[in-house]
């Protein structure tokens, strides 16, 4: 039998780009099939009550600083190099996390995810300016005027919320989120324990 892990992913999340690279390897190595399940993360905080880091832990003294260390450090783990981070953080993830939807509906979610983060992560830009967006799409290959069209279609918008809502029944609290059958892991640092329990 294959074994499934279900990936609750957000573009606005630089931690979901972060698993995203790792997991694509996990997956190799094990097998495992990769079910990514597109939320909207500012949903999740807002029913859950969480905070983003950035607000949750503003008057921490050297919280965010360490944050900050431990993401190089996965980094240079992992080979994740072409990571940057994005100067127009936070992004508002509204209408590319509602593309998602459209791609998943139309067959291309992975592809539309792979290409999607480069903008977000690789070569950032500000991913909830409309104009911006539509660029990143055009120069991604992808077909911009209908996913762009499909973002205000009531259809994608009904799924993203009914995922959101399934993922915090679910428990799912923040991004990036796991689960291996029942089993729920919160953070990239918990990969390993995925890992594991794919083995």
């Amino acid at each position: 039998m294959t074994k499934e892990v279900d990936f609750y992913f957000d573009f606005a999340s630089p931690n979901a780009y972060l698993s995203h690279k790792v997991l694509k390897s996990i997956s190799e190595k094990t097998g495992a099939k990769v079910n990514y399940i597109p939320v909207l993360l500012g949903g999740i905080f807002k029913a859950t009550n969480n905070n983003p880091p950035m607000v949750q832990f503003a008057e921490v003294k050297g919280k965010l600083e360490y944050q900050s260390l431990e993401i190089t450090r996965f980094i240079e783990r992992h080979g994740l190099q072409s990571f940057q981070m994005n100067p127009h953080f936070p992004v508002i993830s509204l209408q590319i996390i509602r593309g998602a939807i459209a791609a998943e509906m139309d067959g291309y979610l992975e592809d539309y995810i792979d290409k999607v983060l480069v903008h977000m992560w690789e070569q950032p830009k500000k991913m909830d300016d409309p104009e911006v967006i539509k660029e990143a799409f055009l120069e991604s290959g992808l077909d911009a005027d209908k996913l762009m069209s499909q973002m205000q279609d009531p259809d994608v918008k009904a799924k993203l919320i009914s995922n959101t809502e399934s993922a915090v029944e679910r428990g799912v609290f923040g991004i990036p989120t796991f689960f291996v059958g029942d089993q729920i892991f919160f953070g990239k640092d918990t990969l390993w324990q995925v890992e594991e329990l794919l083995i």
